[in-house]
Formats: structure tokens, C-alpha cells, sequence
């Protein structure tokens, strides 16, 4: 029987400087999207927040936030600063799990890119604009056009 509540929950990263948002193309290894543009994230896993000390006496606050900070600097070498929220949605991966994306939005604090080859094999700092002539994955453009109106607005 296959269970119908597995699911994967990753969480993506938009990061802004200078007007610029951070793209990376995947590695030809991944098993969704290889060789597509993305933005840098990853999976919540269990060793995320079980080891760490609880925030209140049952849980773990801010894990999305938590979570992003760290697969930022692991995939990137980056550290991001002022996190928002963007959007959210959900695709079946080709082992036939689902996978909610939940896509945050954060200005650039520090670091100089050092992408982890095994998933990330190139990067562009991009406008809106250039985005477009990139092979990106369906959806990420459309966040990145989401960010530039909220970075517009305030």
C-alpha cells in the first residue's frame, strides 16, 4: 500500500543584491529538474531541528527560516539576512512523492559563492529582465517577478 501522507517539504531561497536576484543551475545529476535555473534551497530533513533545544516546551519555531539560512551557506557559502515569505506550491517528483515548496525571499548579508558542485554547477546574479534568457525552472520566474513587487512596494 502506498502511504498517501509522505511528502518532502523544501524550502527555496530568492536572494537579492544590489537589484540582482541569485540564480544557479542544477547539476545534471538531480533527479528533477537537472541542468534546469533554480534558485538555491533544499529539503527540511529530521537533522534540521531533533538535535537542536526546543524553543518551547513542544517545538521548534522558525524552522523554514532555520532552515534556509543553512542550505543557503551549504550550497552557496552565502548568508542571507531580512527573510520573507513568497509562495508555496506542491509537484510529485518522479519517485512518485510530493514535494511542498515553500519559497522565502531574503537580501544578501555576506560571503563570496562557492557553489556545492555535487547540486549547483554554474550561477548568475540577474535582473528580472535577464532572467528570462535563462532555462529556468517553471514557476521561478514568475516568484522572482513576486519579489521585485514587493521590494518595489516598500
Amino acid at each position: 500500500m502506498v502511504a498517501t501522507k509522505v511528502h518532502y517539504v523544501s524550502i527555496t531561497g530568492i536572494i537579492r543584491r544590489n537589484g540582482r536576484f541569485l540564480i544557479c543551475k542544477r547539476s545534471p545529476n538531480e533527479k528533477a529538474f537537472p541542468n534546469k535555473w533554480c534558485v538555491p534551497g533544499g529539503k527540511i530533513e529530521h537533522s534540521d531541528f531533533i538535535n537542536a533545544p526546543k524553543d518551547t516546551n513542544d517545538h521548534w519555531l522558525d524552522i523554514f527560516e532555520k532552515v534556509l539560512k543553512k542550505e543557503i551557506k551549504e550550497e552557496t557559502n552565502l548568508d542571507i539576512k531580512n527573510i520573507g515569505y513568497c509562495s508555496s506550491l506542491v509537484f510529485i517528483r518522479p519517485n512518485g512523492y510530493s514535494t511542498i515548496i515553500v519559497s522565502l525571499y531574503s537580501d544578501y548579508e555576506d560571503g563570496d559563492i562557492k557553489l556545492q558542485a555535487d547540486e549547483l554547477s554554474e550561477y548568475a546574479w540577474v535582473t528580472l529582465a535577464e532572467a528570462k534568457n535563462y532555462d529556468l525552472i517553471e514557476n521561478i520566474y514568475e516568484q522572482l517577478e513576486k519579489v521585485e513587487g514587493i521590494y518595489k512596494r516598500s
